[in-house]
């Protein structure tokens, strides 16, 4: 190696206490999940509260496809903020990029175990998927760039940008040195592979950022182009489910950020600065995507179709009404609380404001995931039928409680075995040295 790092790094998790008692936690939601599938798996769809639409008055895409949403749109902030890092040398937002690249990479993983568990008979539904797929079809286009070719993608960037702090821990003695060593696969930190790698890097980033809004406005398009479907079709879902999937994601990765500035004791590396930029950019596109939702709501209420408007009268008076104005509240919360910390100085010195914001933003994400997908196929119905219901089961709560420990037990295992920070370059360990 031509450079080392003199003291052990600090970016990989110890596991203190705390650590193993929420590992347990975890693994008993994750229990609870699988057995709720098992349940599902053995009696069929009857076990959740899918049904038919029309006669049946029922809902067949439900909370399952409201967090594959979720899940993709998480993943979207993830790798769009890790090139960007790249692309425009944000160094500020150096420090979070590898956790910006294992959010992603989990989260779409999470995306198509929620497939799965929607297919009811997963075997059935992959076997199918290449004896009748459609190429001209959204929803081929959204199987096949988001789950696979993103995913892809995501992988091999996140093994890029890991392989110079693979080869710096495992010439350190680390724990798990043979994993590190295959990782590195041989890296050498000269100046000439350093530059090799920055090449790459920066030229795979330049191909990811148009496949992620390509992909993300795909998924988007699945409700927008469905015509004969009041509440979907529409020509802001594509734009609309880009923004809502950065504000998501940006309010994921503060939070994220905050418990690894205090878990891991780096208040110098994840500095104000950072949390000042991620703030700013949270509140930016809150505001845009606050007002996609105004310009929908007004379109539709004063020039939409009868359908259209027995959709929206559901969701501002009606059965969702209180998961609508939930998800605006905290969106306006939100908002209110990021300008406070921005402009307040006195605020600044404590990042609850953000973390809270964060939060806040993901509830209402999921809210509106779920009121995207639901509420469109209750009400409005074209065809002479009467007004449906949906209300998840209890195996689908348990389902989606299941796959969210999964997650995060992964970003805890990977934080634990890899530095979930980037280690300082040669530049900046050349500086702490004495």
């Amino acid at each position: 190696m031509a450079t080392t790092v003199r003291t052990l790094p600090t970016e990989r998790g110890r596991g203190g206490r705390s650590w193993y008692p929420v590992v347990a936690i975890l693994l008993l939601v994750l229990g609870v999940g699988i057995y709720g599938y098992l349940q599902e798996l053995s009696e069929g769809m009857v076990a959740t509260g899918l049904r038919n639409l029309g006669p049946q008055g029922g809902a067949t895409w439900g909370l399952y496809i409201s967090f594959v949403i979720y899940f993709v749109g998480l993943s979207f902030a993830g790798i769009s903020i890790a090139a960007l890092i790249r692309l425009a040398r944000l160094d500020t937002l150096r420090p979070i990029a590898r956790m910006a690249e294992v959010l992603t990479v989990i989260c779409l993983m999470l995306a198509a175990m929620t497939i799965v568990a929607d297919l009811g008979q997963p075997l059935r539904g992959i076997v199918n998927l290449f004896r009748y797929a459609r190429p001209q079809s959204p929803f081929f286009g959204t199987f096949t760039m988001v789950i696979s070719g993103y995913l892809f993608a995501s992988m091999v960037y996140l093994y890029l940008e890991g392989r110079r702090d693979a080869a710096v821990r495992a010439a350190q003695g680390a724990p798990y040195a043979r994993f590190l060593r295959v990782w590195a696969a041989g890296y050498a930190d000269t100046e000439a592979e350093r530059e090799r790698h920055r090449r790459t890097s920066f030229w795979l980033s330049v191909a990811i950022v148009p496949m992620l809004v390509t992909a993300h406005s795909t998924l988007g398009f699945v409700f927008g182009l469905q015509v004969g479907r009041p509440g979907w079709y529409s020509a802001l879902q594509a734009p609309a489910f880009v923004m809502l999937a950065g504000v998501s994601g940006l309010g994921m990765l503060i939070v994220l950020a905050a418990i690894a500035r205090r878990t891991l004791r780096l208040p110098e590396r994840l500095g104000p600065g950072l949390f000042r930029s991620l703030g700013l950019f949270l509140f930016l596109l809150l505001l845009a995507y606050l007002y996609f939702v105004a310009v929908e709501l007004l379109t539709n209420v004063y020039t939409g179709s009868v359908r259209e408007r027995e959709v929206m009268a559901e969701l501002l008076g009606g059965g969702y009404a209180w998961l609508y104005w939930s998800a605006i509240a905290g969106f306006v919360a939100s908002v209110a609380l990021l300008l406070g910390w921005l402009v307040l100085a006195r605020l600044r010195g404590s990042l609850w404001p953000l973390v809270v914001a964060g939060l806040l933003v993901n509830l209402g994400a999921v809210a509106k995931r779920f009121l995207i997908v639901v509420p469109s196929q209750t009400n409005g119905q074209l065809l002479p039928y009467s007004e449906g219901s949906y209300a998840p089961a209890w195996t689908e709560y348990a389902v989606v409680a299941g796959l969210l420990a999964l997650g995060a037990l992964l970003f805890l295992g990977f934080a634990k075995v890899f530095p979930i920070i980037p280690l300082p370059d040669h530049k900046d360990a050349a500086r702490r040295e004495p």
